[in-house]
């Protein structure tokens, strides 16, 4: 069973497993920028933890926004009715409930993950790779 499928007693079935996949992917992103921003921060000199407070609070605004649209995109298809309506209620149902998880753990525990993957990370004696810088381009005579 998935997160919103037992609250609402709707089967796991094809439209919520298309749903989990849709979920999956966006979900996914949230939390790679989200660590992205954090870890730009922690190279830059930030101190770990404020570095993940600051990809957290760099991120926010848009990932709200997008679980927002997203949410709202999918309100027609949880209030649908007439033929096949079970099947598209279904995908909402697990859309809907799916995301608003998924925005709330990429809010608050995927800055706190990170902060704990990194500190393992030093602690077991893996460096960061220094930034490769690009090959210096040699300026081209025009004679």
């Amino acid at each position: 069973m998935i997160f919103p499928a037992f609250m609402v007693q709707i089967e796991n079935d094809v439209y919520s497993q298309i749903g989990l996949v849709m979920l999956i992917g966006l979900a996914a992103k949230n939390a790679i920028l989200i660590v992205e921003f954090a870890k730009a921060e922690y190279e830059k000199g930030k101190p770990l933890v404020d570095a993940a407070l600051e990809g957290a609070k760099l991120r926010l605004r848009p990932i709200l926004m997008t679980s927002f649209a997203f949410i709202l995109g999918c309100v027609p298809l949880f209030i649908a009715t007439g033929a096949g309506s079970v099947g598209r209620q279904i995908m909402g149902t697990t859309v809907i409930g799916g995301m608003l998880a998924a925005t709330a753990l990429a809010i608050f525990f995927i800055p706190a993950l990170y902060v704990i993957v990194e500190r393992l990370a030093e602690r077991w004696g893996h460096q960061p790779e220094p930034p490769v810088a690009a090959p210096q381009r040699m300026p081209v005579d025009g004679n």
